[in-house]
């Protein structure tokens, strides 16, 4: 076998994908993606536009997009929807007050015709802060019961304290894998 077939085999053999990571501006999202790609979570800012990582998962070569949340930002959302395999909506779970706006945005997403079917991961994050409500709570709050179109998950996770992110991430692997 030549180089170049021997590198197309290479390059065809392991799934690519895309990860559109949303939710409302101080959710955690920057924090959990840092997080996941084992960089320094210390000085994050809000992010004004987007973040994009690869990343090599158990086989998938992920490409992570990072959306700023900001209220203004969010109309640009749709710009970013094309090829989605999978869909992270981050929820600040301490932030009681947002929680009917981020179940709103979220409402919003899955109406896009372009995320039809797409897999639907919620970190209900910031599970380090006592006041936080547990993901049962905020499935509740966010009508994730209701979701009939497609495949999603919830899972409690600290993005400060890196739990429940690998859970999360190995579910959303496991879909790009089925499909």
């Amino acid at each position: 076998m030549g180089l170049i077939s021997y590198l197309k085999k290479m390059k065809t053999s392991q799934k690519e994908a895309k990860l559109l990571v949303l939710g409302l501006d101080n959710a955690g999202k920057t924090t959990i993606l840092k997080a996941i790609s084992e960089e320094s979570i210390k000085n994050i800012k809000p992010t004004e536009g987007f973040n994009i990582k690869n990343l090599a998962v158990d086989g998938v070569s992920l490409s992570v997009w990072d959306l700023g949340g900001q209220k203004v930002l969010r109309e640009y959302w749709s710009n970013y929807f094309d090829h989605t395999d999978a869909l992270i909506y981050v929820v600040d779970a301490a932030d009681v007050d947002r929680l009917k706006e981020a179940g709103e945005e979220l409402s919003k997403l899955l109406g896009e015709a372009e995320l039809a079917k797409v897999p639907l991961l919620v970190y209900a994050n910031k599970q380090d802060i006592v006041h936080a409500l547990g993901a049962d709570v905020v499935t509740t709050n966010l009508k994730l019961d209701g979701i009939k179109d497609r495949k999603w998950m919830i899972v409690a996770c600290s993005a400060k304290q890196k739990e429940g992110l690998s859970e999360g991430l190995e579910w959303v692997i496991a879909n790009i894998k089925r499909n």
